[in-house]
């Protein structure tokens, strides 16, 4: 009897440090403050050849009065490779959201792929797009 008392609060505190664990905290949550921010929603990469790496650049203004955390950056598929400022952008200044995107796999024709900026803002999660015409 006294192995179960001792093991009842034993597993109820891992279960509880287990689910604490799994929170998904937003980026606002995790740095105690929100601002926000200004970007482009599209860059057009015009006509690229099939098989070469679209640069997409996008300037991120931060147009609140805290500092703006860029917290992750990721692609829509495999093709896109993004990076990002990864120190904190002050108040009226600029940093920058990259995405170099591979286009050996795509066929002829027009090209959309997303990306999502995770910042603390509201809402956490900003898509932008970048766009491109795949001829030969």
């Amino acid at each position: 009897m006294r192995k179960i008392v001792f093991l009842g609060p034993v597993v109820i505190g891992m279960a509880l440090a287990f689910l604490t664990a799994c929170k998904s905290d937003s980026p606002s949550e995790i740095v105690g403050y929100k601002t926000t921010m200004k970007v482009p929603s599209v860059f057009n990469a015009g006509k690229i050849a099939r098989g070469e790496v679209i640069h997409a650049n996008f300037v991120v203004e931060n147009t609140g009065d805290q500092p703006l955390v860029l917290s992750d950056v990721s692609g829509s598929c495999s093709c896109t490779v993004a990076d990002w400022s990864k120190e904190p952008i002050p108040p009226g200044e600029k940093g920058f959201v990259k995405a170099d995107v591979k286009t050996e796999s795509f066929s002829e024709g027009p090209v959309t792929r997303s990306v999502t900026i995770l910042s603390n803002t509201t809402p956490p999660s900003t898509k932008v797009v970048v766009e491109a015409t795949i001829i030969k």
